[in-house]
């Protein structure tokens, strides 16, 4: 499915375009590059590398101008470099016109870097590295790079399931769809999404949302849950008038097919404390009615109310009494 023909443009759509931006800034403002990389010499060499490798780790490249590998690396290593982003910064020393650190750390051959971090020295690599190298060597001083993106979807797919179930249908479904924008194929985001609009009402567009979806999609936990609960209400449409369901079993206690239907719309309803009682009382009854249908009914409420939900786990301990008492 593709961003431009989800459903959820139209009930939803004026305010999912708000936080849509997922990799629009760029990974450093305009001229912080040059911050990264810089040249020193020996009176700033405490400042720019010891003091400096207090916040993030620094590399110190040892070069010389009459230095063909050193040539070679500088391009590489600059760009990597920057390409970080930040998580590393890279400071350039002429050991030409400033030889007494390289001699201090025992650098007898250029190119020669050397990792910083919390004030000292902690890895080096010495020659013209390839460019994956010089990734590793990153990553190994200063942690795997970070995807910021995911980490940002991550962030407001969490604070738009606080919105869902604080009952923000309309703030949560915005955030959802932003997401979907930046990544059609979310499936927490489609799911979610999904559930606002059952919440609201809107039947029709939750299925149009989730139809014609990949194999891997249409397996998703959430995405199956959300699909039952969906033949859930519309089955429980179905049903009858509530009111006479509960005649029906005031009438006789023993009607387990009234007491079943009931349990369906009450789940409906969100009353899911009653509805699993219902099913309960039926298995306590008669564990055989309808081959164990009251059962495999309750095992269908647990999917769609998920395994930690309070009315899942006060009813699998019931179910649990009844089972191996």
């Amino acid at each position: 499915m593709s961003g431009s023909d989800n459903p959820y443009a139209g009930s939803y759509g004026s305010q999912m375009t708000a936080t849509a931006s997922y990799g629009a800034a760029p990974a450093t403002a305009p001229g912080a590059a040059s911050d990264l990389i810089k040249e020193t010499t020996t009176a700033n060499f405490t400042r720019d590398v010891i003091e400096a490798s207090r916040q993030q780790p620094v590399l110190v490249d040892f070069w010389a101008p009459w230095c063909g590998p050193c040539k070679q690396l500088t391009p590489v290593i600059e760009k990597v470099v920057t390409e970080a982003a930040g998580r590393v910064r890279l400071v350039k020393m002429n050991i030409d016109d400033h030889p007494s650190i390289a001699g201090q750390l025992g650098i007898q051959s250029i190119p020669a870097v050397i990792a910083f971090s919390a004030g000292r020295p902690v890895d080096g690599f010495m020659g013209a590295v390839p460019e994956s190298q010089i990734r590793e060597f990153i990553d190994k001083v200063a942690g795997p790079q970070v995807d910021d993106r995911q980490a940002e979807i991550e962030a407001v797919l969490a604070e738009a399931k606080a919105l869902f179930d604080g009952g923000d249908l309309e703030n949560a479904a915005s955030l959802f769809g932003a997401v979907l924008q930046a990544d059609p194929d979310n499936a927490a985001a489609l799911s979610g999404l999904a559930s606002c609009l059952v919440d609201a009402g809107d039947l029709e567009q939750a299925r149009a949302l989730l139809s014609d979806l990949s194999e891997a999609l249409a397996k998703d936990a959430g995405i199956v849950a959300v699909l039952k609960k969906l033949d859930q209400i519309e089955e429980a449409r179905k049903l009858g008038d509530p009111q006479a369901l509960e005649k029906a079993l005031a009438a006789n206690p023993d009607d387990h097919a009234a007491r079943i239907k009931l349990a369906k719309i009450r789940n409906v309803e969100g009353d899911r404390e009653t509805a699993a009682d219902h099913l309960l009382t039926v298995m306590k009854r008669d564990r055989a009615f309808e081959d164990d249908g009251a059962r495999r009914e309750l095992l269908q409420f647990f999917e769609v109310w998920g395994p930690m939900d309070p009315a899942t786990l006060s009813a699998r301990r019931k179910l649990s009494a009844i089972l191996f008492s």
